[in-house]
């Protein structure tokens, strides 16, 4: 969400972003709300006059009244000024009346309207034209057959997804075994990687309210995304950047407060409407999963400092699983509507032979902090807003899917990194099941 004034001085700069972003059906948005802005300045104007006036009238009444009782010639004047009070005020309710609704009609508009992008963005309709930027490690394909990673936990004793499906229906699992452990042991050992970093270790609400849900993400993600609870004004989290950026809704922080940088643990609840390849079936895309995150509110002039940081924390956390990995930057049309940048840490899958997403990484700028009155106040009292970056530091259903491919011996033996062996009670090694 950008700034009214913004738009009203560079409509132009606008207009051009939402082509960058492929998106060229809200342009017309642009102008219907200058014009909504301009009547809604006009209105202000008009009520803010007819409120200096209130006082003034109201003193010549009194006054007016006063000099009735010795004049009785001075009573139609009187009467007159009173009408002109009872009538500013019936204008000037019409009027607040019709600045609530425009007011309404430019936020809603203004909630649609993109982020401006980074100069540094790829410009691209979708994300086939997303960019490598790097790898990580050598990716490599034994010279053996690896099986679908759900075959590889049911070797393990360690998945039941028919009983899930009986249970709950598509979308959902139950993790046994080695497999759970290992599944735990994955976001304790991010928890701990994270805690090193120096970020504050947190579990927030499940469940928020929908005006942090407005404020935290798009109209079109939140109709994709989210569950709501019947009833209630709740929602579950798809994620817990979206709790614990709401954290702060309408909160002034002292600049010598920031950065915040936290991690956060929590299930995720996911429609995830649509259909998908025959590679996302099993535990790659569910409606219920456990993630650690990380999240970083900082000062405006540090917001790409950390961004650069943060990808290259999942970068480090999976190179130690001895994962391959590679950053892939997210064009323009790819980017959702309240990010200035963003990029994928992709995972090598061995069985694919190919990466897949595992880390999102995004600078969302201002706009969750304009979205739910996020200030930050300056040695100099003066305030400003915010930014606000998020990022996955693991969810483990992808995770094992790139650890077990990656670790999958030819005797369908699993290796347990050795980062993660003291999680593990010291295992090294997962075996088959007979």
């Amino acid at each position: 969400m950008i700034d009214i004034r913004f738009l009203r001085e560079n409509p132009e700069l606008v207009k051009e972003n939402i082509r960058k972003k492929f998106q060229e059906e809200k342009l017309p948005l642009v102008d219907k709300v200058l014009e909504l802005d301009a009547e809604n300045r006009k209105t202000m104007s008009e009520a803010q006059e007819l409120r200096s006036q209130r006082n003034t009238l109201s003193k010549q009444v009194g006054m007016l009244m006063g000099q009735a009782k010795k004049d009785p010639s001075k009573l139609e004047e009187a009467e007159a000024a009173k009408a002109k009070v009872v009538a500013n005020a019936q204008r000037l309710a019409q009027l607040e009346e019709l600045e609530d609704k425009l007011a309404g009609e430019i936020r809603q508009i203004m909630m649609v309207i993109p982020q401006i992008i980074d100069p540094s963005v790829p410009i691209g309709p979708d994300d086939s034209a997303n960019v490598e930027v790097e790898r990580f490690g050598e990716p490599v394909v034994p010279d053996f057959e690896i099986p679908y990673h759900t075959q590889i936990m049911e070797s393990l004793d360690g998945i039941d997804m028919d009983a899930a499906g009986r249970v709950s229906g598509s979308g959902f699992y139950y993790l046994l075994g080695d497999i759970a452990r290992l599944h735990e042991a994955v976001l304790a050992y991010g928890r701990d990687f994270m805690i090193d970093k120096g970020f504050t270790y947190c579990i927030p609400p499940f469940m928020i309210h929908g005006n942090v849900v407005e404020g935290v993400m798009s109209f079109a993600d939140m109709e994709s995304m989210m569950y709501k609870i019947e009833g209630e004004d709740l929602y579950l989290i798809g994620t817990s950047e979206h709790s614990m950026i709401g954290r702060f809704i309408d909160q002034i922080l002292p600049e010598d407060k920031l950065p915040q940088t936290l991690t956060s643990y929590s299930p995720c609840f996911r429609k995830e409407k649509g259909s998908h390849g025959i590679e996302e079936r099993g535990v790659y895309r569910i409606h219920q999963f456990e993630k650690q995150e990380m999240i970083v509110v900082c000062k405006p002039e540090e917001s790409m400092d950390w961004y650069e940081k943060m990808w290259r924390y999942s970068v480090e956390l999976f190179r130690n699983f001895d994962i391959p990995v590679r950053q892939l930057e997210c064009c323009s049309g790819d980017l959702a509507d309240l990010k200035v940048k963003s990029c994928d840490i992709e995972a090598w899958s061995p069985r694919q032979q190919k990466y897949f997403e595992v880390c999102s990484c995004s600078n969302l700028g201002d706009a969750q902090a304009r979205r739910l009155k996020i200030r930050a106040k300056g040695s100099d009292g003066k305030t400003y807003l915010p930014h606000t970056l998020n990022n996955t530091c693991v969810a483990p259903p992808r995770m094992l899917i790139a650890l077990l491919e990656n670790n999958l011996q030819a005797d369908g033996s699993v290796k347990i990194p050795k980062v993660l062996q003291p999680y593990m009670g010291g295992k090294a090694l997962l075996v088959p099941k007979g």
